[in-house]
C-alpha cells in the first residue's frame, strides 16, 4: 500500500462530463474518466446506523438469503444446499488475501463500497427501500463479494486512502470496481479517496466500465 500512495505527483485532470442519465441506463467509459466524473466532498457520518440499511433479505424469496445467494454463486466448488439454505462442503476463492477456503463459515460477504462509506457518500438521503436494495445488490457482481472473515474485518468500513487488499494483486481490479460501484450509485468521493484511486489507478490499465446506474 506504501508504494501504491507513495508522493507523486499528479495534475488533476479536467472533470470529465457524462450526460444526464436515469436509473437502468447503462454508461460505458475508461475508468479513470468514470472516476474523474465522480463528485468530490467532504463526507458525513452523522446518523449512521448499520440497521439503516436493511440486508441479508431474500428477495425471490427461494429460502436463500442474499449472503447465501453470493455464495452460491462465487463457489469455485459448487456447496450441498441443504433445508433453509444451509450450506455445507464447497470450496471458495477469497481474492483479498489470495486464498482457497473450504467452509461458508470461513467467508463474510463484503459490500465493496461499505454501508458506512455508502452513507457517507450519498445513501444517508436515500430511502429505506433504496439503502435496502444497495445492501442487497445482486444484479452487479461487483457490489457484494465472498472473501475471508479476516480480510474482511480488517477492511472495516475504510476506503482505499486507509486500506487495499493484502493481496498486491488484486489492487488494480479492486479499485476499478470500488469506481463502478461509486458511479453505479451516483456516490460522492472525498479528497483523499480521489487521490489514493488516482494515484493506484495511474499503474493499472484504464480499462471499460460498464455500468448499469440504480440511482
Amino acid at each position: 500500500m506504501a508504494a501504491l500512495l507513495a508522493p507523486t505527483t499528479a495534475h488533476a485532470a479536467p472533470a470529465t462530463h457524462i450526460p444526464q442519465q436515469a436509473p437502468g441506463d447503462t454508461v460505458t467509459l475508461p475508468v479513470r474518466d468514470a472516476l474523474q466524473a465522480l463528485t468530490v466532498q467532504d463526507e458525513i457520518r452523522a446518523g449512521y446506523e448499520r440497521s439503516k440499511f436493511k440486508h441479508w433479505t431474500d428477495a425471490d424469496k427461494d429460502g436463500c438469503n442474499t449472503r447465501a445467494e453470493v455464495l452460491l454463486a462465487e463457489a469455485v466448488t459448487a456447496p450441498v444446499q441443504g433445508p433453509n439454505c444451509t450450506l455445507t462442503g464447497g470450496d471458495w476463492y477469497s481474492p483479498y488475501d489470495d486464498q482457497y477456503l473450504d467452509s461458508a463459515k470461513k467467508l463474510d460477504v463484503d459490500h465493496l463500497v461499505p454501508l458506512a462509506e455508502a452513507w457517507d457518500s450519498g445513501a444517508s438521503a436515500w430511502t429505506p427501500k433504496e439503502r435496502e436494495a444497495y445492501a442487497n445488490d445482486l444484479d452487479d457482481p461487483r457490489a457484494l463479494i465472498a472473501v475471508s472473515a479476516a480480510s474482511n474485518r480488517s477492511k472495516a468500513d475504510k476506503d482505499p486512502s486507509d486500506w487495499l487488499p493484502p493481496y498486491a494483486g488484486y489492487w488494480c481490479q479492486y479499485l476499478t470496481d470500488w469506481v463502478a460501484d461509486k458511479t453505479r450509485y451516483h456516490l460522492s468521493i472525498d479528497p483523499t479517496e480521489q487521490v489514493a484511486l488516482a494515484q493506484g489507478l495511474s499503474r493499472c490499465p484504464d480499462q471499460p466500465v460498464t455500468v448499469t446506474l440504480a440511482h
